[in-house]
């Protein structure tokens, strides 16, 4: 028996530093489950391990209850890895042991994550019960293959007037949101998620890439108020979280994303907010690996990293991931590297103007700026092309004339210059539209207007059919029909 007991003792290894303990099997060939850590500078770590190294994008633990996370992201030599901790580093200390989990970080999925709100370890963060019915899986996915990508063309409508006429988004495509600080891009992306969660088939996942706290609550209560959670799943990875954690959480997001398109067959809807912050979050990380910075700051890797990310949402013959991205555009200039990287992968791309912001015109998208490779012929009706090219035409002869007018005065100009003017203003005017998500700071009830109303409404401005009305009668309206409610004047 005091055999028995000896040989047992001689099995295991006690290994304590700094109040910690980890007992587990002394080394066998093949063993490489613990290492020490060599090195800590701020979210960077060094570990080395005796034998054979773990792979990267392994997910390793440390810390007295394992709650430091790092994520291998290179290896240096034959037995050292270079890591980025997804947790932040405070008790880390050189000599500390680490614990490899023998996997790469997973996100669950499952029908258990509906209606549930997410960090990017998996972990539930809304005070709730435990998940049940899901399983786990890498967040680490390659995109789908050529030969299953559909190839259809098919319109995504939003029930938003200036979106669904002049830049329509496609179904299975990428639409971003471009803006800078301040003109509505976190509103609008809100607004669709409203307006489309109600007829959408499928449901819808909110990825929160850096963004602020306040506005993850605020969206999750208000998603709450309007009995749509049972359809959303919400994942965040919040500004004052380290790099790593929101470098991963539009993967976490995607893995998700592609469980309901692939395994479900569902159609999913994926709102992220926002890009540049994942952008961001990869130039710190780059910076803590001592990687030579590109221009403007920006990682050398950003292009290949950021095709990473977008290339897993795609259209394939079991579903779609529908995207909707928010951009911020850093000093409102667009030629920034982030945004020009961004574009490029976009199948609508959505410009936000400050300057239509301080007229009061919202949505503040600029409608000569903004694009979508959907707005051709053979994709959208014949009619529809015809009246978004007459409305183009009309917005930009307008652009041109406003030096003129303000130097001149309207009056200078030509009568038919002056019913170009009055077609323009009524048009930006009937554009706008009270959201349902403002609701409370407006005072204006929100509303959803099908394709053809506006249309129908473009099409009688553009064929002076309403000049009896002044160009106020136009502002936050939804369908013409509601211009026809009030009195013409005398």
């Amino acid at each position: 028996m005091a055999g028995d007991s000896e040989t047992q003792c001689e099995n295991l290894i006690d290994y304590k530093y700094h109040s910690q303990m980890f007992t587990v099997p002394k080394k066998t060939s093949g063993s490489n489950g613990i290492g020490k850590v060599i090195s800590v500078r701020g979210s960077v770590v060094d570990i080395r391990f005796d034998e054979c190294l773990p792979p990267v994008y392994t997910l390793l633990k440390a810390g007295k209850e394992e709650q430091i996370s790092i994520e291998i992201l290179s290896q240096l030599d034959a037995h050292s890895v270079r890591g980025i901790a997804l947790t932040p580093t405070q008790g880390l200390a050189r000599g500390m042991l680490v614990k490899n989990t023998e996997g790469p970080l997973k996100a669950p999925v499952g029908k258990g994550i509906f209606s549930r709100m997410f960090d990017v370890f998996g972990n539930t963060i809304d005070r709730r019960e435990a998940l049940t019915d899901v399983h786990w899986r890498s967040i680490h996915q390659d995109p789908p293959p050529l030969g299953k990508r559909s190839t259809q063309s098919e319109v995504f409508e939003t029930g938003i007037k200036l979106i669904d006429v002049l830049v329509p988004l496609e179904r299975g495509g990428k639409a971003g949101l471009f803006g800078g600080a301040g003109v509505g891009k976190t509103v609008l992306l809100t607004e669709m998620i409203h307006n489309m969660i109600g007829h959408h088939e499928g449901m819808s996942i909110f990825c929160g890439i850096g963004e602020r706290c306040r506005e993850g609550e605020e969206l999750y209560r208000d998603m709450k108020e309007a009995g749509v959670l049972q359809n959303m799943v919400m994942l965040f990875g919040q500004m004052n979280e380290p790099p790593g954690a929101r470098f991963r959480i539009g993967q976490a997001a995607l893995t998700m994303a592609e469980y309901f398109r692939d395994d479900e067959h569902r159609d999913v809807l994926l709102l992220m907010d926002n890009i540049f912050r994942f952008i961001q979050a990869g130039m710190e990380m780059s910076g803590l690996m001592g990687q030579m910075p590109s221009r403007l700051g920006y990682q050398p890797t950003m292009a290949t990293e950021l095709s990473r990310l977008e290339e897993r949402i795609a259209n394939t013959d079991t579903g779609a991931i529908t995207s909707i991205q928010a951009v911020y555009v850093p000093a409102d200039d667009l030629t920034d590297p982030a945004s020009v990287h961004t574009f490029s992968h976009l199948s609508a791309s959505i410009v936000l103007s400050r300057k239509r912001a301080s007229e009061g015109l919202y949505p503040a998208i600029d409608p000569l700026q903004s694009s979508s490779k959907m707005a051709t012929p053979g994709i959208v009706s014949d009619r529809h092309y015809r009246l978004a090219q007459d409305i183009r035409q009309t917005l930009a002869q307008y652009e041109d004339l406003k030096d003129i007018i303000a130097m001149l005065g309207l009056e200078q100009l030509s009568s038919e210059d002056r019913k170009v003017v009055f077609r323009a203003r009524k048009l930006e005017r009937f554009l706008t539209q009270p959201f349902f998500t403002t609701e409370q700071f407006s005072g204006i009830s929100g509303k959803l207007v099908s394709l053809n109303d506006a249309l129908d409404g473009c099409e009688l401005i553009l064929q002076d059919q309403l000049n009896d009305y002044p160009e106020s009668a136009f502002y936050m309206i939804g369908g013409i029909n509601e211009l026809k409610k009030i009195e013409k004047p005398v």
